[in-house]
């Protein structure tokens, strides 16, 4: 009852206007008692605490370390230690021990790899679909082992798509992908822009 009184007068004196009907001194003295409410729970949480590793110490007590040999029956069923090593073996074992580690190295070639030019791929890709009826993807790259020459060439095809200059048909999903010529007129200025967006 004390707690929810002093609660319901802090509301109160919290939702009151600041003024002649709010006292400075009983919102002090009501602080202090939610203060004091606090360090109460504090000191109680503290108690049980303390209580309950009394009670877990005590039950410890009662428990003793048994100090005493080895029994015979599994004395004997230890194996007993052969050396199946020489001298040499150790010393063999020693050296590869001490021998200084190798310095681990952390290749840097990745980080220079050459730039590929999206137009000279697309001018790769518009020569070789115009030479024939149509191309899968996977002929388009036969022989290209560099990874960033894949990608160009894949890059190319899309924007060649979205200049509708060639077609593509996948019959399936992850499929081979059939690329056809569409464009009716194509000039090769339209090289010149290809791929602008990728040379920021």
């Amino acid at each position: 009852l004390v707690v929810a009184a002093t609660l319901l007068d802090m509301k109160v004196a919290g939702l009151l206007p600041q003024g002649e009907l709010v006292d400075a001194e009983a919102v002090a003295l009501l602080e202090a008692r939610d203060l004091l409410f606090a360090r109460l729970l504090q000191y109680r949480a503290f108690k049980e605490v303390s209580a309950w590793f009394a009670r877990c110490l005590q039950r410890e007590d009662r428990r003793h370390v048994r100090a005493v040999p080895l029994e015979e029956k599994h004395r004997k069923q230890t194996p007993e230690l052969v050396w199946s090593l020489t001298t040499d073996d150790f010393a063999a074992l020693a050296l590869l021990a001490f021998a200084p580690k190798e310095i681990p190295h952390v290749g840097l070639d990745h980080l220079h790899a050459p730039l590929v030019s999206i137009r000279e791929q697309a001018a790769i890709v518009v020569t070789l679909l115009r030479g024939t009826e149509s191309l899968s993807f996977r002929e388009l790259v036969a022989g290209v082992t560099e990874p960033g020459i894949v990608v160009a060439r894949f890059i190319s095809v899309l924007e060649l798509y979205r200049h509708a200059a060639l077609s593509f048909e996948q019959l399936e999903p992850l499929g081979e992908l059939t690329l056809r010529w569409a464009a009716d007129s194509w000039s090769d200025e339209t090289l010149a822009t290809l791929g602008a967006d990728y040379d920021r």
